[in-house]
């Protein structure tokens, strides 16, 4: 069983992955800002972050580069609406991250997860 970190602003689409994730196997643990996760990610080793990039406060990307300092292990996911405009605004993105444009399927997430683990 893997264990997720799940931050994401957007409570229906976060209720919605934390479900899916769950019944899928997965150990998931659910934020709703950047902040919240952030003190997660100090008490608690994961082996995924699945992050939105735009949020208020803290943004997925800063979150996923504190998240390395902590765990250089640790294995991103972000998702986002923004994708384009988000990432080249932004500084650099943790080496090995994925990114998924929303709108996506469930599916997609759960192939990139498999698929990190197996690498």
């Amino acid at each position: 069983m893997t264990k997720i970190l799940l931050t994401e602003d957007d409570h229906t689409l976060r209720a919605f992955l934390t479900t899916s994730l769950r019944r899928a196997g997965h150990e998931v643990r659910e934020h709703e800002d950047g902040e919240s996760a952030l003190e997660s990610l100090e008490r608690e080793v994961f082996d995924f972050l699945v992050t939105d990039i735009v949020m208020p406060g803290m943004d997925g990307i800063e979150l996923a580069q504190k998240a390395i300092k902590i765990d250089p292990e640790i294995k991103i996911v972000f998702i986002t609406g923004f994708a384009a405009i988000a990432l080249a605004a932004q500084a650099p993105t943790p080496a090995g991250s994925k990114v998924l444009s929303k709108p996506f399927h469930l599916r997609e997430l759960v192939d990139q997860l498999e698929h990190l683990i197996a690498a």
